[in-house]
């Protein structure tokens, strides 16, 4: 004989109620419904669970250590059905961010602390890759979503513009033009430039292109196999000089310091986009994109977000 869990709720609430009109009052049945329940739940376990009186019913022996059991399993069973409806809804489960530059500051790290507030029962995983193995790990399912500098990739399916962050200097501290709040691209003509191989240091070095190359000249570039904070270490050794996203002001190193990069048309900045599969149905997945689209919502003319340089292209549709 089979025995539904309907059946194992309604001994619950006889036992609980003392009377069988009660419990089916409180389970919304009609009493003769639930009685005739229960008593098939006895025939099937070949036991009495209840005495029946003129003023109710009591639990016997076996049906209270009956009641008990079913208590502990309709008590777990209801926290898996809450842990599922938490999942389903992203304020449970697992998330994983991928990225190249620091968390030492800025938006990103701002968004994660914000997230984490939000949906505390989330579990995140990060992710520090290069751009390409973080798009890797998007198509194959490894990484939910990725926040990176630089152009749209067309081989995404979604991506949203975010924020841009301002490129400073470090220098080491006794730099000539460390005395000075402000510095101007062609103030660094002349000096020996580290960056990282790792992204996105390529990105830099199409900035200092840019910035600072012209015909017949040579910018004075030594790329090293290093993480971008151990570029910062080699700066304050006094190795050269070096140019960062802002968000690296949020970690201090001895010897160095930091200034802002302006031309003519003043601070340069660089853009930030988030990326992630088409079809990745991952809740979690959904509040995060939401919390983006608070954080960086567009402007009225459609050009991106707040702040946004024109590196940072529209999200696409």
């Amino acid at each position: 004989m089979t025995i539904d869990l309907k059946h194992l709720r309604y001994a619950e609430a006889a036992e609980r109620c003392g009377s069988f009109r009660k419990a089916a009052d409180s389970l919304a049945l009609k009493q003769s419904n639930l009685s005739r329940r229960i008593r098939y739940l006895e025939d099937a376990l070949g036991v009495t669970l209840f005495e029946r009186t003129s003023c109710g019913v009591r639990a016997t022996a076996a049906g209270r250590d009956f009641v008990h059991g079913v208590r502990g399993v309709l008590s777990e069973l209801q926290i898996v059905i809450d842990g599922t409806k938490a999942v389903g809804r992203g304020e449970a489960g697992y998330l994983t961010i991928g990225f190249y530059t620091s968390l030492s500051t800025g938006n990103l790290r701002a968004s994660l602390v914000e997230y984490g507030h939000r949906f505390p029962e989330v579990e995140i995983s990060t992710v520090e890759g290069s751009r390409s193995r973080l798009f890797d790990g998007i198509q194959n399912g490894s990484v939910d979503i990725a926040v990176v500098t630089g152009e749209p990739a067309s081989d995404f399916n979604h991506s949203m513009a975010l924020w841009s962050e301002r490129i400073l200097v470090a220098l080491p501290e006794n730099h000539p033009l460390a005395a000075n709040e402000i510095i101007y691209w062609m103030d660094l003509k002349r000096e020996r430039f580290l960056l990282s191989e790792r992204d996105p240091g390529p990105e830099i070095q199409d900035i200092l292109v840019a910035k600072l190359s012209s015909p017949g000249d040579l910018l004075d570039i030594v790329r090293h196999d290093v993480s971008p904070e151990n570029i910062k270490s080699l700066v304050g050794a006094g190795r050269g000089v070096s140019v960062m996203c802002e968000a690296a002001l949020g970690a201090s190193y001895a010897g160095v310091v930091y200034r802002e990069a302006r031309d003519g048309n003043g601070s340069t900045r660089i853009g930030y986009r988030a990326h992630w599969r088409d079809g990745n149905d991952n809740p979690a997945l959904r509040n995060f994109i939401r919390l983006l689209e608070e954080r960086c919502p567009p402007v009225a003319n459609g050009n991106g977000p707040r702040g946004a340089s024109s590196r940072n292209p529209d999200p696409s549709p």
